[in-house]
């Protein structure tokens, strides 16, 4: 009776995770977990052609691990240039994405502690706004809406309602229009293109 007990308040007790900076040795990892989540077609999405060939910006990648230390979800931020102001001067900002969950492990609130955690991480270095595409429903909650990016546009399709902004500075994207591009650095021995 004492096993069963015992099994039981397992299966009931709260999962413990920790949030930690990404590492080298979780690239495996955090790709197959990705490839689980966001199946065989994420490589073709518009955000991922902004951090291809870049490196995420720093201290903004960050894992989710289990017990055993396993990573178990991912969010990361990118450098992007987002539109031009009023003045025409480039807007720096941070995309996020993609956020995943193992998914035997959703509906924990490990996402919202990636996603709080990023946000906290961004705006302790400086950085005044964060954009992505996503579900509304889900990231309203960390205060991301559609308003502040209504005059922005992503590269190749996107879903005009799923495109979010959140100013962590207010103001920051007052007058911001034109295209998402990326602005971080190159993944080493990326290769360079060069104007024809």
């Amino acid at each position: 009776m004492a096993a069963v007990l015992d099994s039981v308040r397992a299966f009931f007790a709260p999962t413990t995770f920790a949030i930690d900076t990404e590492n080298p040795s979780d690239v495996v990892a955090r790709e197959n977990l990705l490839d689980r989540v966001m199946g065989p077609d994420r490589r073709k999405k518009s955000s991922e052609k902004i951090r291809r060939s870049r490196v995420p910006a720093e201290g903004l990648a960050l894992v989710a691990r289990d017990r055993d230390g396993h990573v178990i979800g991912t969010v990361r931020l990118w450098n992007i240039e987002a539109g031009v102001n009023d003045e025409g001067t480039p807007i720096n900002a941070l995309l996020l994405g993609p956020l995943a969950i193992a998914p035997h492990h959703g509906g924990k609130g490990i996402g919202s502690a990636l996603m709080r955690a990023a946000i906290l991480e961004a705006k302790k270095r400086g950085h005044g706004a964060v954009l992505l595409v996503g579900d509304a429903a889900y990231y309203e909650r960390f205060g991301f809406f559609a308003e502040k990016a209504r005059h922005l546009v992503m590269p190749g399709p996107f879903e005009r309602s799923r495109f979010l902004a959140l100013e962590l500075t207010e103001g920051w994207l007052d007058g911001a229009a034109g295209m998402i591009v990326a602005s971080g650095r190159m993944l080493a021995g990326a290769p360079v293109r060069r104007a024809a």
